[in-house]
C-alpha cells in the first residue's frame, strides 16, 4: 500500500468523523426543540458508515499482505437516519405544546449518550490524525535514505 493510499483512508476517516461531530452537534443543540416543521418533536440523527467500495477488511489485506492490493478506501457515510425511539413524555402543563393532560413529547435526544458519542468521535479523529503525522513522517524519513 503506498503511502498516499494510506492518506487517502486516513482523510475519508476523517471526513466521516467531522459529519459525525456536526450531527452530535445538531442532536445537542435541538435536545429541547418540541415542534419541527412537520409539527413533532425534533428526531436524534444518526450517521450510517461503511466501507467504500473496493475496501479490503483488515484480515484480507493481511491474508493477501504479499499481492499487491488495490481499491483501498476506507470509510463513507453511507446515509443519515432518523433514531425511530419514542420521544420522551414529560409532564410540564405550562408548556405551549402540552397536550390535554400537560404531557409534552420531548425529543428523543440524551444529551448524556451524545456527549459520549462526541468522546468517541473526537478519539477516532485523533486517530486518523495521529495515521496521517506516522504516514507523513515515514515519507519524510523515506527521503532523507538517499542522503
Amino acid at each position: 500500500m503506498s503511502f498516499l493510499r494510506g492518506l487517502d483512508i486516513s482523510s475519508s476517516g476523517l471526513t466521516a468523523q467531522r459529519l459525525r461531530m456536526d450531527l452530535i452537534s445538531q442532536n445537542i443543540a435541538n435536545a429541547d426543540t418540541t415542534r419541527t416543521e412537520n409539527g413533532t418533536p425534533y428526531r436524534k440523527k444518526l450517521a450510517v458508515f461503511e466501507q467504500r467500495e473496493g475496501t479490503a477488511s483488515f484480515s484480507q489485506y493481511l491474508s493477501e499482505s504479499s499481492k499487491a492490493r488495490t481499491g483501498l478506501g476506507g470509510v463513507r457515510v453511507s446515509r443519515i437516519i432518523e433514531d425511530t425511539a419514542p420521544f420522551k413524555r414529560v409532564h410540564n402543563p405550562g408548556h405551549p405544546d402540552a397536550d390535554e393532560n400537560g404531557y409534552v413529547l420531548m425529543p428523543n435526544v440524551d444529551v448524556m449518550t451524545e456527549m459520549v458519542n462526541m468522546i468517541s468521535t473526537t478519539r477516532s479523529y485523533e486517530a486518523n490524525v495521529a495515521a496521517i503525522n506516522s504516514t507523513k513522517s515515514m515519507a519524510l524519513k523515506a527521503l532523507e535514505i538517499g542522503k
